[in-house]
């Protein structure tokens, strides 16, 4: 890093799939950034993620009010829009690369802040090595958000706990319902919840069942590969038993040879493969095997969206998150990421740590074995010590007309100084 004078103003943008808490983080960061104005000057976020550095559409947070930037801490979605566009090898795209660095250097830009996943973390590391090896000086840090909850180096990501309050508050209302049917209807209940590679959501839906027989029955992950045979004996044994059977499933439920169930055999912006469907794909199969009538759900975006009933603990850590990562560009620590290191389980404590981005970019955190019952369809009490903290507490929206009562930026765009740019 030269030891150049940092330029003061600071670019901050909102990567991949957002939750109920990632404009949380976004608060952190502006409200922090205006407390050091000697340090940092104006704060431009990038509308639609990295393509708003790349196309020089940078939006002008110094505009916000005070106020409506504090309400971004109870408005879920991206406030600025979010992108799902990963930054390629630097040897065969050098001109997006050079781009970057000609759009901060005309708007005077020093600290980068890139909120996102595991492949958003990986931008913020390039984008890191990027501005070494052509000589500009620029701070980044990485701000963690996935409700994947896949991120390593840190004990839990902003966006998983309020997925999982959504998704175990949901799943247990929905067993009351199919309770209620079970006699004269519906018999099957499948939820299906986001999950490609690891199941912490399909998890959290094992937090509704506290007692033998309570919903939901049967957990089906990814770390545990789809047995038609056991699966079905299972689901014949809950209807015998309890007289309905309820499950939740991941989107990446694979078989054995590693195949998704739900593969739609195209791939998303990033290079993964399309999922969709495995609810009713499993649903359908106990259908045609067993003859029980059954009702599925998507959770979709709705588990990711659902501000109203966002978890305290969760909203807590976003914020922080957001301010630790202005407060380690000012104390010059670059190519890093806050995280969260916890200290207890009872009278759960936590704090914030710091990563290396080089450590966390496409590092996938799948659950332990010993967070999944022997049998590989429900949680351990192991796992249900480490989830239930992160869904505990309330912080509800202000509501207003009897609707949570969310804000919308003005996001006035900065003037451009350069050319136009293919993205």
């Amino acid at each position: 890093m030269t030891a150049a004078k940092l330029p003061t103003n600071a670019f901050y943008a909102q990567s991949g799939g957002v939750t109920a808490v990632i404009n949380t983080s976004a608060c952190g960061v502006i409200e922090t950034a205006r407390r050091h104005p000697d340090r940092i000057g104006k704060i431009f976020a990038g509308r639609n993620g990295i393509i708003g550095a790349l196309a020089e559409d940078l939006i002008d947070t110094s505009l916000e009010s005070a106020a409506d930037v504090a309400r971004l801490r109870h408005t879920p979605g991206g406030a600025f829009g979010s992108c799902r566009y990963k930054l390629k090898g630097f040897d065969q795209h050098r001109a997006q690369y050079e781009r970057l660095i000609e759009v901060f250097r005309a708007h005077d830009i020093g600290y980068f802040f890139y909120n996102g996943g595991n492949d958003s973390m990986d931008t913020a590391w390039k984008v890191s090595q990027l501005s070494e090896k052509l000589g500009y000086p620029l701070v980044c840090v990485g701000i963690p958000k996935t409700v994947d909850n896949d991120l390593p180096h840190t004990d839990s990501c902003p966006g998983f706990g309020s997925v999982a309050k959504y998704v175990a508050t949901s799943i247990r209302e929905a067993g009351y319902d199919v309770a209620s049917m079970a006699r004269t209807s519906t018999k099957i209940f499948v939820m299906e919840v986001m999950g490609r590679h690891a199941g912490w959501i399909t998890a959290a839906c094992g937090l509704a069942s506290e007692a033998e027989g309570e919903p939901p029955h049967i957990l089906l992950l990814p770390e545990v590969p789809f047995d038609e045979a056991r699966f079905l004996a299972r689901v014949h044994e809950c209807v015998q038993r309890y007289d309905y059977c309820t499950i939740a499933v991941s989107e990446g439920l694979h078989d054995a040879q590693g195949n998704f169930l739900s593969d739609m055999g195209t791939q998303d912006a990033f290079g993964h493969a399309q999922l969709g469907g495995v609810g009713q794909i499993v649903a359908q199969l106990i259908k045609d095997r067993l003859g029980y009538k059954y009702h599925w759900a998507l959770a979709d975006y709705l588990q990711r969206s659902a501000r109203h009933i966002a978890s305290k603990t969760d909203l807590d850590q976003a914020y922080a998150l957001g301010r630790a990562a202005v407060e380690l560009a000012l104390a010059g620590r670059n190519a890093v990421m806050p995280g969260v290191v916890r200290l207890a389980d009872a009278l759960y404590r936590w704090e914030v740590g710091v990563a290396d981005l080089k450590e966390v970019a496409n590092v996938e955190r799948k659950m332990p074995r010993d967070f999944i019952s022997d049998d590989g369809f429900h949680i351990t009490d192991k796992c249900r010590a480490y989830l239930t903290p992160l869904i505990e507490g309330e912080d509800y929206p202000p509501y207003r007309n009897g609707l949570p009562d969310y804000v919308r930026l003005k996001n006035i765009s900065v003037p451009k100084k350069l050319g136009e740019f293919a993205v």
